[in-house]
């Protein structure tokens, strides 16, 4: 499918939530575009080693999302949530007459996650402790999950500064022993 992107140097992932505030008319273009054919775009992470003039600018995987709220922030611009569905493989990055980014998207499994949550702790409690200390993060989420493994990971993937690179590996995996094994070392 030909969907289009939008590079941000953070990450979203599946069930995901993240606010955006839209500024950029090609953005503002496309979030008209995907709200009337009631579809989505794909958030990818930027490669500062890359090359916007040939897009190798842009990592090979993403997660498609959908707008699920919107509204017009006090400065008047477009501000929308959005939450993360599936991840995806970008390839064939087309540039429009207005810069916005296309590309051909491929369903791609997410790695699984076989553990326990029992084996996550202290993870999910510190995850607990960053929503209740941020409410701009949990106001997001209509419903947590912090006794769902995949969900924790997830999350903690998408708040801890770790650079693009790195989340690529990990989205890459097969499984989420790699991720699991980093960010208990990271969140102890």
């Amino acid at each position: 499918m030909k969907v289009p992107l939008f590079p941000l140097s953070s990450h979203v992932l599946p069930e995901g939530r993240m606010a955006l505030r839209i500024f950029e008319p090609r953005y503002t273009r496309m979030i008209k575009e995907v709200c009337k054919a009631e579809t989505g775009f794909v958030v990818c992470m930027i490669n500062n080693a890359g090359d916007a003039s040939n897009n190798t600018h842009i990592f090979p995987l993403g997660t498609f999302c959908k707008v699920i709220d919107f509204d017009i922030l006090d400065d008047g611009l477009l501000g929308i949530t959005i939450e993360g569905q599936y991840c995806v493989s970008i390839f064939d990055i087309e540039t429009e007459f207005d810069s916005l980014r296309i590309a051909e998207c491929e369903e791609s499994k997410m790695w699984q996650c076989n553990l326990n949550i029992d084996e996550l702790s202290p993870m999910n409690d510190r995850l607990k402790e960053v929503f209740d200390k941020y409410p701009e993060i949990s106001m997001l989420y209509d419903k947590v999950k912090f006794d769902d493994p995949a969900w924790v990971v997830n999350r903690w993937l998408e708040l801890l500064p770790v650079g693009a690179e790195q989340k690529q590996h990990f989205m890459a995996q097969q499984d989420c022993d790699k991720v699991v094994k980093y960010l208990a070392q990271l969140i102890e």
